[in-house]
């Protein structure tokens, strides 16, 4: 049954877009529907007013539901756990932890992103790239270690801290840099895969608005 439209959620973002993927996973594993509206950043669609309108910054992704608009991947992702209680673990401490896991990964994982948009978007000089690849590694190495022994991040079940640090490492084979020099990392990667609803960017993201019902 779908909600009432007020109560749907819509997402603004992009394809291409490790961002607009961490939230649109969530909606995914949660089987939930959704609208999606594209941004097309190739065309500036980002700096348009309607939709600097929605989002101050001019970055995707955005959310709009019950009234609210949100913006910054990680803050729709408590959010949309707070509302669904999908992806949340089951004490306190770990929720915490969670939301912990979900900064670093702003700070840390995101140099995955950037290693990624410099090889394939932006060329920069060797120097930019010799500079935040030894991050983007330092990062996955340091999640490869905590995932030693364990299923999850935190907890024993997935959530929003895994959805939110696979979300922005997804395209890391874009950057060149390969997962399988993790085996922890690369190991976790496959149950990620193995949850119901599971979709890799390029097929979970349309190019185009679209109503999203779960089969």
């Amino acid at each position: 049954m779908l909600p009432l439209m007020e109560d749907r959620f819509i997402l603004y973002g992009s394809f291409t877009s490790s961002s607009t993927y961490k939230p649109m996973l969530f909606l995914a594993l949660a089987r939930l529907p959704f609208s999606f509206r594209t941004v097309n950043l190739k065309t500036g669609a980002q700096r348009s007013p309607d939709y600097l309108a929605i989002n101050r910054y001019g970055q995707v992704p955005a959310l709009r539901h019950r009234g609210l608009t949100l913006v910054q991947s990680n803050v729709i992702l408590d959010y949309l756990a707070r509302v669904t209680g999908r992806f949340e673990p089951e004490t306190e401490q770990e929720r915490w932890q969670a939301r912990e896991w979900l900064s670093w990964e702003a700070d840390a994982i995101t140099n995955v992103a950037r290693v990624r948009h410099f090889s394939r978007f932006r060329a920069v000089e060797p120097s930019v790239m010799a500079h935040f690849r030894p991050l983007a590694e330092a990062a996955l190495g340091f999640l490869d270690r905590a995932l030693e022994g364990r299923q999850w991040i935190v907890g024993e079940a997935c959530s929003i801290a895994d959805i939110g640090c696979w979300g922005r490492m997804v395209f890391m084979a874009e950057a060149g840099l390969e997962i399988a020099a993790w085996p922890a990392l690369e190991a976790w990667s496959r149950r990620l895969k193995a949850l119901p609803g599971f979709a890799l960017p390029y097929d979970l993201i349309p190019k185009k608005d679209q109503e999203i019902v779960p089969a």
